[in-house]
């Protein structure tokens, strides 16, 4: 990892227009946004530049209840996006209001998604800015990456579809 951020690559099954769907459909973000333990439920989401995404994810299985309890974090958060770049099915960049954390004030932090089709299908390319510290960074990282493995598991599921 350095400051520009970390880079996560992944290919998919499946065109980008499908990944595109899930990724910016209230109906795509709900079948695979959140990590393990988690469910989201969009509340908003005007998809251009300047747009917004509201969406509400909330601990539902024991072990993420109990971390959420002993980190002093609600089992249900708000979260709030604001989309920069939308050049579908290509390119997907989002600032994300990170006002969940304790005693730290809120900021942004910036996302960018790019899709490539490739002979096996989608080549997805996530690059994520730090947090303000290490461990925040990775329980970003390893949280998004999480979330790519459960996008994985839904197109193996709908066969791409």
């Amino acid at each position: 990892m350095t400051d520009a951020g970390t880079t996560l690559r992944r290919t998919y099954a499946g065109p980008p227009e499908t990944i595109w769907q899930l990724w910016t459909t209230p109906e795509g973000i709900g079948r695979w946004w959140a990590p393990d333990g988690f469910v989201t439920e969009v509340q908003t989401l005007d998809l251009r530049p300047g747009g917004a995404l509201a969406y509400t994810m909330t601990a539902v299985a024991p072990a993420q209840v109990e971390f959420m309890k002993s980190a002093g974090m609600p089992l249900s958060t708000e979260s709030r996006k604001t989309f920069v770049d939308v050049d579908p099915p290509r390119r997907l960049s989002y600032r994300s209001l990170i006002d969940f954390v304790p005693d730290h004030e809120p900021y942004e932090h910036l996302t960018v998604v790019e899709l490539t089709g490739v002979d096996a299908g989608t080549e997805v390319t996530m690059t994520v800015e730090p947090l303000h510290d290490a461990e925040w960074t990775q329980r970003l990282v390893a949280g998004r990456n999480n979330e790519l493995d459960n996008l994985a598991d839904l197109l193996d599921k709908t066969g791409g579809r």
